[in-house]
């Protein structure tokens, strides 16, 4: 695929339709979901959406306890079990545990991420935006491919952002060795990571009639706005000098409800059958990024986000740094 692929469907679905509606009389009964963060912001919505409409879902956690406090109000088949995107043997681990107990995985909502977090290293050195937000999940998703193949159609659900427009990947230096460290650019670099990894994805699940997307959920307060400080904030828009939701973010930003739909719609959806690999906003495929446009900063997809060339570089990239790890 490439950018002339992003082509939108026309579903029909409004921009701020509470994800519960998105799925509207789908069952889910008898399928089996991942979803990685998923009991904070609009992780845990995707859950709540998806355990409402008969989905078994399993939510890997890093905090036992806060799980089960944010998760206590929902109803349906879920479980937690232990894992930290940031630990490769932790992920090993799951993947492991998963991979005893099931005989098949129908979808793998890759949602959890870092935002604009101070310059931290994870695993063997990796700039912790990029080793969490891609090579955390690229490790999961990698050690449960024969569970999604087995699926009859399963989808993968990459979560990346408008942000993926603030930078390309870094090829020559993605872990900012000898870079200065820029805390947006990182951050630009993984959802670029995030969007290219389902284009690579795509192809490794055609075989077996499986799809992988890429989706930008929205503006949304959440836990990921945790390392910005409210001068930083208010700086962006977001918030005005009383600290409160400006206007901007009234009329744009979305609830944690309404940020899960595209994510649900993606992992759902019959209008994406035979669009693998696309990246997809407000419920539909995002169109590609008009450069001449006031909203060229937060509509579509830039072109550097759907290169087939580029995404099977990163993927050999990430196939070589998962097994120096």
């Amino acid at each position: 695929m490439s950018v002339a692929d992003q082509v939108p469907v026309n579903s029909g679905i409004a921009a701020k339709t509470a994800a519960i509606d998105v799925l509207g009389n789908i069952d889910l009964s008898g399928k089996t979901a991942i979803v990685t963060g998923g009991y904070s912001g609009i992780g845990l919505e995707v859950v709540r959406a998806l355990a409402a409409k008969g989905a078994k879902v399993i939510v890997p956690v890093r905090s036992a306890a806060k799980a089960a406090a944010s998760l206590a109000g929902v109803d349906g088949d879920i479980r937690t079990e232990a894992m930290d995107l940031a630990d490769l043997a932790s992920v090993r681990q799951f993947a492991e545990r998963i991979s005893a107990d099931l005989s098949s995985l129908d979808m793998l909502i890759n949602n959890a991420g870092i935002m604009a977090c101070p310059e931290t290293r994870v695993g063997p050195g990796w700039e912790a935006q990029f080793g969490v937000n891609h090579m955390g999940h690229f490790a999961l998703t990698k050690a449960l491919l024969p569970l999604l193949q087995k699926a009859s159609a399963a989808r993968v659900v990459s979560l990346s952002s408008t942000g993926h427009k603030i930078s390309d990947v870094l090829w020559d230096d993605m872990d900012f060795q000898t870079t200065p460290y820029d805390k947006w650019i990182a951050y630009g670099q993984a959802k670029t990571a995030n969007a290219l990894f389902a284009n690579g994805l795509s192809r490794r699940l055609r075989e077996s009639g499986g799809l992988a997307f890429a989706v930008h959920p929205g503006g949304i307060f959440t836990p990921l706005q945790r390392h910005l400080p409210k001068e930083e904030m208010i700086a962006l828009g977001w918030l005005g000098e009383d600290g409160e939701p400006s206007a901007l973010a009234k009329a744009g930003f979305k609830t944690p409800e309404q940020g899960a739909s595209t994510t649900v719609w993606a992992a759902t959806s019959p209008l994406l059958a035979g669009k693998p690999g696309v990246y997809c906003e407000d419920c539909d495929v995002a169109k590609p990024t008009d450069l001449d446009s006031p909203a060229a900063r937060i509509k579509g997809v830039n072109a550097h986000a759907c290169s087939d060339e580029s995404a099977e570089r990163l993927w050999t990239i990430s196939e070589k740094l998962l097994a120096s790890a």
